[in-house]
């Protein structure tokens, strides 16, 4: 049955960028360091912008200004339009309520806020701030909605794989990688509940499934693959054990994999060497060196933005940057990083 954020269209609202990409028609899409959390920002060709996620709390707003320092002197906005919460942990949501407050966020999205949460003794507060600063206006996303954003010559859409342990009908092709799926202890963690967000520009596919564990990833894709194949995969959940099922990482074979891991979360031994297995892979991006991991299993130290412990971080970001056309892309690190280019590939979709 078609849900009715299926018809959903949210309103383009142009941002005033100094760097507009409505200059040259391209997707931006930044991954930005905040220490093992997660903050990724996407800016289309039109300048419109998305959040999804907001890194950690306090830390004297390390996370925050990292946020603002990107969106506002690398993307050139003058505030976020539209700002996604994956799940209700503080490494995800925590600065949503100080940004809008500092900078601007238009619509909040998320799977929809629960009353409480076991994993957090503190969530009441939390929610509060962020109930306030959405003015309890925020909008829940179900498996399966599709969220039509504005576009000129080529097509942008985001889709919601899973929401909530719901994951999208498991239509499409047999995935030959169903068997590495073993079904682990159930995950009562509100992790298990992250939004999945499929983001599609012409031909480019980008995977980002918050902290998405085990099982339910296992869910998404046995015994059929209902994604298809992607371009750019976020490895998910930091790169931690408890996520990263074979059957999904291996079934969506992306070219590029983008983990956001911190020093010494995540990064797991585990995860990397499933990104090793991967068919159609050509590099491993780290926003972290994982200091407690032999360096040969990790990506090369040029494909790693941020080395050393939390206290000497620069927080380098990550950008990926998608030809008008969806065509191509660049991966670069930081503002003087070297641009790799990689052609987006012919994909298998349901």
């Amino acid at each position: 049955m078609m849900r009715c954020f299926t018809a959903l269209v949210i309103c383009s609202i142009l941002s005033g960028s100094a760097d507009a990409d409505s200059k040259d028609g391209k997707l931006d899409i930044y991954f930005i360091d905040v220490e093992g959390g997660a903050a990724t920002l996407l800016v289309t060709p039109s300048g419109e912008s998305m959040l999804i996620d907001s890194g950690y709390p306090d830390n004297r707003g390390r996370d925050k200004d990292r946020i603002i320092h990107v969106a506002k002197d690398v993307a050139g906005l003058s505030r976020i339009d539209h700002a996604a919460v994956s799940h209700w942990h503080r490494d995800h949501y925590g600065n949503h309520a100080a940004l809008a407050a500092e900078f601007g966020i238009g619509t909040f999205w998320d799977r929809g806020i629960p009353d409480t949460l076991q994993e957090d003794d503190s969530f009441e507060t939390r929610i509060a701030a962020y109930r306030a600063a959405s003015q309890n206006q925020s909008k829940a996303l179900r498996a399966g909605d599709r969220i039509p954003l504005k576009f000129g010559k080529t097509e942008l859409t985001a889709k919601v794989l899973t929401s909530g342990r719901s994951v999208i009908p498991n239509n499409g092709p047999q995935n030959p990688y169903a068997d590495r799926h073993e079904q682990a202890d159930v995950d009562r963690s509100d992790n298990a509940a992250s939004l999945s967000l499929l983001f599609q520009f012409g031909n480019f596919r980008f995977l980002c499934c918050g902290d998405l564990t085990w099982n339910i990833e296992g869910k998404l894709v046995t015994p059929n693959n209902p994604i298809g194949t992607v371009d750019i995969f976020m490895v998910t959940h930091h790169g931690l054990p408890m996520s990263n099922n074979p059957a999904l990482v291996l079934a969506v074979n992306p070219s590029v994999t983008i983990m956001c891991n911190g020093p010494t979360k995540g990064g797991a031994e585990s995860t990397l060497k499933t990104l090793h297995e991967i068919k159609a892979l050509q590099d491993m991006y780290q926003l972290h060196q994982n200091i407690k991991l032999d360096a040969s299993l990790q990506a090369p130290a040029a494909f790693i933005a941020n080395t050393g412990t939390t206290a000497t971080c620069e927080g380098q970001w990550v950008k990926t940057s998608v030809a008008a056309d969806g065509s191509g892309y660049t991966v670069q690190i930081g503002p003087g990083g070297r641009k790799r280019s990689y052609d987006t590939r012919k994909h298998v979709t349901p």
